[in-house]
């Protein structure tokens, strides 16, 4: 840890959390599209916890506060309508956050986790799900990206490197105790921590493994598919994955199009997107096994426990993942009792941030189930490499058939973008949550005032197009 922030600050508190509605166009060119998401236009509800302690970094910010003071940054991901409601729902918590002491946060970030989801009038709005529960998110999420930037860390390294009993203590076990313990979650967690230096060492030369769904859009044409497919190959990824579930012929032909594209040794997942019925994602996922497909990803509902595990038996000897829309902890640990999946696939936005992937990360150790998280969008790739890192250093020990995905998508935004190499992702090493966007990237495409959007609506107000 670096000796400034070791220092104490007894009157550094959180005095401002702000929000921005974030949006770009990707709707346009149909990136992102799959059968239940046909023209998302990524967004986030982004946040910034701005404080008064004077050992922060150069500023990073959004361009209105002060220089040299430390900030936490996040977000939530939406894909475009509606975060206008996320970033009012993270703006709701702002009387919950702002006075805060920032020692006491940054040195127990459940802290605020517990707060937020602890409030019971706020609770009443999901419990645990739905909108408040990304807006709570958001906040913890920032607050992880301020402790490590105190701490001079990467988040993951800032998790590696904390005691046991601290992290789990970072995690709320209320409704899971029936199969996850505090007192087993030290003992997974000791466990981890032997040869961690080793596989840190491992993970600084070589990264984590990584796949792509660069070429599966559904809007895409078959000849771009090919293109991205082959190019995928050539940049050493050992999976793709394919968006499934609008026309089943039409699903085939392409299945069969990628994998005469990438040979035989090439992983390729699909993922329904939660289109189907249980019986039909059974049917469909049948149709499509001479292909040879690794996954089947969100085949139905994301709430319905025992249709996935229904569906499991159906398709085997094909995997059944899930997870980027699963709402808490709770439903994972019901998807881990059931035996419903093979994949479990975190999203660091999705659920309470940190603490509550936390406890997930340590039920899929429990019941030793490989982690894929859910990535792209705005900035997830971004976010969630940390997560998986601190895995593979800390707590699982392993990167077999364990990969996260990666889209190429907006990373030109971030201060600390993801960087991939022969198929892996590369260690980040700046401190915090490489979670800021650049303020000039806000600027642009805030909404719906940015220079985007402004320009797009003159352009439409004219009938001319932008």
């Amino acid at each position: 840890m670096r000796e400034d922030a070791m220092k104490t600050h007894p009157t550094a508190r959180i005095t401002d959390v702000e929000v921005v509605d974030v949006r770009f166009p990707t709707s346009r060119e149909l990136d992102g599209s799959d059968a239940m998401n046909p023209d998302p236009d990524y967004s986030a509800a982004y946040v910034v916890l701005r404080t008064d302690a004077d050992d922060g970094d150069d500023g990073g910010d959004t361009g209105d506060g002060p220089r040299g003071r430390l900030e936490g940054h996040a977000f939530t991901f939406t894909i475009g309508r509606g975060n206008e409601v996320q970033a009012a729902a993270i703006s709701a918590l702002r009387p919950h956050v702002v006075g805060r002491s920032v020692d006491a946060v940054c040195a127990d970030p459940g802290t605020v986790s517990r707060a937020l989801n602890g409030d019971s009038q706020l609770r009443w709005l999901g419990p645990e799900k739905g909108v408040m529960h990304m807006a709570i998110g958001a906040v913890v999420n920032a607050v992880w990206d301020l402790a490590a930037r105190r701490a001079g860390k990467p988040v993951w390294r800032l998790l590696a490197d904390a005691e046991p009993e601290w992290l789990a203590d970072q995690v709320d076990y209320r409704y899971i105790e029936d199969a996850l313990t505090r007192e087993e979650a030290v003992t997974l967690l000791r466990e981890g921590k032997k040869g961690a230096a080793e596989r840190e060492a491992l993970l600084l030369s070589r990264g984590y493994p990584a796949y792509t769904t660069s070429p599966g859009w559904l809007g895409y044409s078959d000849e771009k598919l090919v293109r991205l497919a082959r190019q995928a190959v050539v940049d050493g990824f050992p999976q793709i994955k394919l968006k499934v579930g609008a026309d089943l012929a039409d699903d085939v032909r392409r299945l069969r199009t990628a994998r005469a594209a990438v040979g035989p040794d090439i992983r390729i997942a699909v993922d329904a997107n939660q289109r189907w019925n249980v019986a039909e994602a059974v049917e469909w996922t049948r149709a499509l096994a001479d292909s040879d497909p690794y996954w089947i990803e969100e085949p139905t509902s994301p709430d319905d426990i025992l249709g996935h595990a229904a569906v499991r038996r159906g398709v085997a000897p094909v995997k059944v993942a899930t997870g980027e829309h699963v709402q808490n902890r709770i439903v994972f640990k019901q998807l881990l009792q059931a035996e419903a999946i093979d994949v479990l696939q975190i999203d660091a936005a999705r659920v309470g941030g940190v603490n509550e992937n936390l406890a997930i990360l340590l039920l899929a150790a429990k019941y030793r189930v490989p982690v894929c998280p859910h990535a792209g969008g705005v900035g997830l790739c971004e976010l969630v490499r940390h997560l998986s890192m601190f895995d593979f250093v800390a707590l699982s020990g392993t990167t077999e058939d364990r990969v996260i995905e990666y889209v190429d998508h907006l990373h030109e935004h971030f201060d600390d973008p993801v960087v991939i190499t022969d198929g892996h992702y590369t260690a980040p090493t700046a401190p915090g949550f490489s979670s800021r966007m650049h303020p000039e990237s806000i600027a642009t495409y805030r909404y719906p005032d940015g220079g985007f959007w402004a320009a797009d609506l003159a352009a439409q107000e004219k009938g001319t197009p932008s």
